[in-house]
């Protein structure tokens, strides 16, 4: 195991030496959401001293940045004699997140270029582009190096163009930014996006996830399939209904069916209240594909994978990739990798396990999806 841990301040330059003496790391990388960790540490006075508030932990594992960003709680400190806590010098526990959880922090303004004060009451609208540029154009406008002065993330950066995506137009207004992005990178071609540290620049870039299907396999014969839920289920929408903004004369009406489904199934309809006025961009269509996308997932599955010599996450594999799950019934099922999981000890050495499957089965528990859901509704309201 070569693991090692940095502390660098906010303008990515390294504080003091290694971190020494830690005692458990647990880090998750997450397919387009901000990274998360924790690792134990005993409280000698000079390590005390770099964790200072806006000082940010690097995860080097095997010569490589593996993970890097802020510490949301630099000192969890617990100290004690006689039994009553960890004796002297003690221990403290750091959590921390990627790069990523910066720009998770701001919301799409619909005049990026002006002050708050000047802000319309229309909403941003970016049409007829790759799903990569609308990502990086939001991106970069909002806390990126085109954004206000006051806006920016230091060292922020747009990596290189990647040329992926397809054709999209996005309308948004004051939405959480990853939450744009998100749908962006869904309805245009399944794409991700990430962070990466690179010399002293903070890089974001978007990227097309491989299909590896052919090559990433796991099941019980192969020795790194630990275990899966699975549930299939009937759709909850076939034909998305959308309507467009009452104030358009004529009012827009477009029907998006997903005919296999229905046929396969059954017919289910689901109204979707649209503020666009037509669907000249596509905007009613793309709001029609997203209400089937989230609506179909009639396969469910979350798997958890563990890396052997033969297969290991971020060589062979990486985040959004579609890889195989053979399941003892027999069934083959292809999926996205939703997360990379790495537990490491000094004693023990890594453990690097993966998520694999829907959405809706690996990610966020019911009350947070109901949260984003009336985000998004509020969200077109704004926008009438």
């Amino acid at each position: 195991m070569a693991v090692q841990l940095l502390i660098t301040d906010r303008n990515l330059v390294v504080q003091g030496d290694p971190l020494t003496d830690w005692s458990s790391l647990d880090a998750t990388l997450s397919f387009n959401e901000p990274g998360s960790g924790s690792v134990d540490l005993v409280a000698h006075a000079e390590v005390m001293a770099q964790l200072q508030p806006g000082n940010r932990l690097m995860v080097i594992r095997d010569g490589a940045v593996w993970m890097a960003g802020q510490m949301e709680i630099p000192q969890d400190y617990t100290w004690g004699i006689a039994g009553e806590g960890e004796p002297p010098p003690g221990k403290v526990t750091v959590n921390f997140t990627d790069d990523l959880a910066l720009a998770a922090g701001y919301l799409t303004w619909p005049a990026p270029g002006s002050a708050w004060s000047a802000q319309p009451e229309s909403t941003r609208k970016i049409t007829n582009v790759s799903a990569e540029t609308a990502i990086r154009t939001l991106v970069d406008e909002n806390c990126g190096p085109g954004a206000l002065a006051a806006r920016r993330i230091p060292h922020f950066a747009l990596a290189p163009l990647a040329g992926v995506g397809t054709t999209v137009s996005v309308t948004t207004r004051l939405e959480r930014l990853l939450d744009v992005c998100r749908r962006v990178a869904t309805d245009g071609g399944g794409l991700g996006f990430r962070t990466r540290q690179a010399g002293s620049q903070i890089l974001f870039e978007v990227y097309a996830p491989a299909d590896r299907t052919a090559t990433a396999r796991f099941s019980t014969g192969l020795g790194n399939l630990r275990g899966f839920t699975y549930k299939r289920s009937a759709p909850t929408v076939t034909h998305a209904l959308i309507t467009g903004s009452d104030q358009a004369v004529p009012r827009p009406y477009v029907e998006i069916a997903d005919a296999a489904a229905a046929a396969g199934w059954w017919r289910v309809e689901q109204l979707v209240d649209s503020s666009a006025a037509s669907n000249d961009n596509g905007e009613l269509t793309q709001e029609g594909r997203q209400a089937l996308a989230e609506g179909a997932a009639p396969v469910e599955l979350a798997t958890v994978t563990v890396d052997t010599d033969d297969l290991k996450a971020g060589l062979d594999f990486g985040l959004g990739d579609r890889v195989t799950v053979a399941l003892p019934t027999g069934q083959e099922v292809r999926d996205l990798v939703r997360s990379i999981h790495l537990q490491a000890s000094p004693e023990t050495g890594e453990f690097v396990t993966s998520l694999i499957g829907s959405p809706d089965a690996t990610t966020d528990p019911q009350m947070v999806r109901l949260v984003r859901e009336l985000g998004r509704r509020l969200g077109r309201l704004e926008a009438r």
